[in-house]
């Protein structure tokens, strides 16, 4: 069995802890919180304790989902716990990957661990899908759309604003750009023109809704690049109206081959997700098992999906995946 530890119990970790029940190969053994365990109501499947206590599972516990926020949590949290186990996260950040990665590659490798970052499905299955696409049509453009969907990186973002108590964010997509793309136009659009943001943002008392939108729409590597619509609304309203967490999108390569480039080609992988953290944490817990299987093979440092042979991210063998997925 592969013993599991959590690290933060937001919308990713109750993620890890609904999804472990799928992986027969995969035992949930604790669960560390910055706040006060007692307040911490989960599944009951294993202990909830202080985040101070998990340098005392370092021989207990084989992979640690870190599942705290890509804006200040994981920068910091990540690179301390790989000293102590392997570790996964969901880093999405996407202009400080390399950075992340330098940082946790060398706490990973100070510690002998295994260190997979910025996992999930974008980072995660939509890079692969390029990375595949790429391979495929080196002549030719790549196109990501995200949504519509809920954006747990950015309404976290959002939420560490300084005035705001809670939020959700919708990323869009815009529809004439997708026509165009699938059309196999190969045009060139800006970020602001594949892409709308609206957030539902409830303030603290007292803020000031004219310096919290702008706090917002310039925030960058979030908003500054994009046409962000703020919407001021009560907790009442928050909960009753933005209470799941759907999301999706696309990745498209348009290309073409032939002695003239005359053939043209359109690659597009798509995902309809009806629970982010689930479908995220889903895809977390077969890279969690790569891990594991790679640190036993005697493999050390940061990794990123780009790293994993899929054959270690299922629990069969290999006899099966071939008679069964070849």
């Amino acid at each position: 069995m592969i013993r599991v530890g959590i690290a933060g119990y937001g919308n990713i970790g109750r993620g890890v802890e609904v999804n472990i029940r799928e992986n027969p190969d995969m035992e949930l053994v604790a669960i560390f919180t910055r706040r006060d365990p007692e307040t911490v109501k989960t599944k009951g499947l294993c202990p909830v304790l202080p985040i101070a206590e998990a340098e005392n599972w370092k021989d207990k516990i084989d992979i640690l989902f870190v599942a705290g926020g890509s804006a200040t949590d994981l920068p910091e949290q990540t690179p301390k716990f790989a000293k102590l186990f392997n570790v996964i996260d969901t880093f999405d950040t996407h202009a400080n990957i390399p950075e992340h990665f330098a940082n946790v590659d060398k706490a990973a490798k100070e510690g002998g661990h295994i260190a997979i970052i910025s996992c999930g499905w974008d980072p995660g299955m939509f890079s692969l899908a390029r990375l595949y696409a790429n391979a495929i049509l080196p002549h030719g453009e790549d196109y990501t759309f995200w949504g519509k969907g809920v954006s747990q990186g950015h309404s976290d973002a959002i939420r560490r604003v300084e005035g705001v108590a809670d939020a959700k964010q919708y990323t869009i997509p815009v529809d004439d750009a997708i026509r165009r793309v699938r059309a196999g136009e190969a045009p060139e659009l800006s970020t602001r023109e594949k892409h709308t943001r609206e957030c539902f943002v409830v303030l603290k008392e007292g803020a000031d809704p004219k310096q919290v939108e702008h706090d917002i729409v310039t925030m960058p590597n979030y908003f500054a690049d994009y046409d962000t619509t703020v919407h001021f609304i009560s907790q009442e309203e928050l909960d009753r109206d933005h209470s799941g967490i759907p999301h999706g999108g696309f990745v498209f390569r348009t290309g073409s081959t032939g002695a003239d480039q005359e053939n043209k080609h359109v690659i597009e992988y798509s995902l309809k997700l009806d629970s982010n953290p689930e479908f995220t944490t889903s895809v977390l817990m077969a890279f969690a098992r790569a891990a594991v299987r790679m640190h036993e093979a005697g493999e050390v440092g940061c990794k990123t999906v780009f790293d994993i042979a899929p054959k270690y991210l299922l629990p069969m063998d290999e006899d099966y995946m071939r008679a069964h997925l070849l």
